[in-house]
């Protein structure tokens, strides 16, 4: 049984640094920062929208768990005081070693019924085009593309 639980700080940390190499990482995949700047550029990112890390105002970091196995991590936030009823899902996570068995549908299913509980009735996010699993799973979702950016190497 998937469950969210709110993050603890020794979670937090080893999301965040974890979290760091990863964005940074699929940034450089995508083409928008070079592997020089992306560390940093990253750092920054998340110094900006998590100042009090995982106590931070609006912002809800959970941690998945399957039974009491942790199994992944899920970030939304509420867009602010001018769209408190519109959330983004910053980021979202299945360890490698348990993907493909469920779930991350499971926990999508989750993160919309907490979402609903604190008053969104609007998810957005971003997926990295590079990252088809992922695009696929929200499609099936209900997820559609308000935005497609694209770019050419010449």
């Amino acid at each position: 049984m998937i469950t969210l639980k709110n993050m603890n700080q020794e979670e937090f940390k080893q999301y965040i640094s974890f979290a760091v190499e990863d964005y940074a990482k699929d940034k450089i995949a995508s083409g928008n920062w070079s592997e020089d700047e992306a560390i940093d550029l990253s750092k920054k990112s998340f110094d900006q929208l998590l100042p009090k890390d995982e106590k931070t105002e609006n912002n809800h970091l959970f941690s998945i768990f399957n039974n009491d196995i942790l199994v992944g991590m899920i970030w939304i936030a509420q867009k602010g005081p001018t769209k408190p009823n519109e959330g983004f899902i910053y980021d979202f996570m299945i360890f490698e070693q348990y993907q493909g068995q469920g779930y991350a549908k499971k926990a999508m299913k989750e993160i919309e019924t907490i979402a609903k509980e604190l008053g969104i009735n609007k998810i957005g996010l971003n997926v990295f085009g590079h990252n088809k699993i992922a695009r696929g799973l929200y499609e099936k979702m209900g997820y559609e593309i308000t935005n497609i950016t694209m770019a050419k190497t010449i």
